[in-house]
C-alpha cells in the first residue's frame, strides 16, 4: 500500500516539474503541489525529487552556493544563469561530446558527462539596460 502511495505522490511531484517549466527549486515544486495537494509535505516533495532525479525522469541542476534545481529536460544540454534577473534556462546548442574525450584522454579518467552552465545576462536584462 505504501508504494501505491509513493507512486501517486511521484506522479504529481513529476507533474508539478512538468507544468512549471522553469528549472523550479524545492520550495516552488512545493508550493505548486500543494495548491492542489496540501497533505504533501515538504520532506515527501524533496525525497520524492531526488528519486525522480536519481531515476532519470528529471534532471537535478547544481548552482554553486544556491539551492538545486530540476530540470523536466533529461536530454544533456547546457543552461544559462541570467546574473542580472535570476532566471536560469535552457540553450539549445548541441551537446559536445568531444569535449568529454579531451578531458578523458588528457587525465586518463572515465568521463560520464559533463554540464556546463553558462553566466551572463539574458536578452530580457540585456534590452532592459539598453534602453
Amino acid at each position: 500500500m505504501n508504494v501505491k502511495r509513493n507512486t501517486v505522490q511521484r506522479q504529481i511531484i513529476l507533474k508539478a516539474v512538468q507544468k512549471l517549466n522553469t528549472h523550479p527549486t524545492v520550495e516552488e515544486v512545493y508550493a505548486e503541489v500543494t495548491k492542489d495537494h496540501p497533505t504533501i509535505s515538504k520532506v515527501t516533495v524533496y525525497r520524492n525529487l531526488r528519486q525522480l532525479g536519481g531515476s532519470c525522469e528529471i534532471r537535478q541542476v547544481i548552482l554553486p552556493g544556491e539551492q538545486e534545481r530540476y530540470d523536466k529536460r533529461t536530454d544533456q544540454h547546457y543552461h544559462l544563469k541570467c546574473k542580472n534577473c535570476g532566471i536560469l534556462f535552457d540553450i539549445d546548442i548541441e551537446y559536445r561530446s568531444d569535449m568529454d574525450e579531451a578531458v578523458r584522454l588528457k587525465y586518463d579518467l572515465q568521463i560520464d558527462e559533463h554540464e556546463t552552465i553558462f553566466s551572463g545576462v539574458c536578452s530580457k536584462c540585456k534590452d532592459d539596460v539598453t534602453e
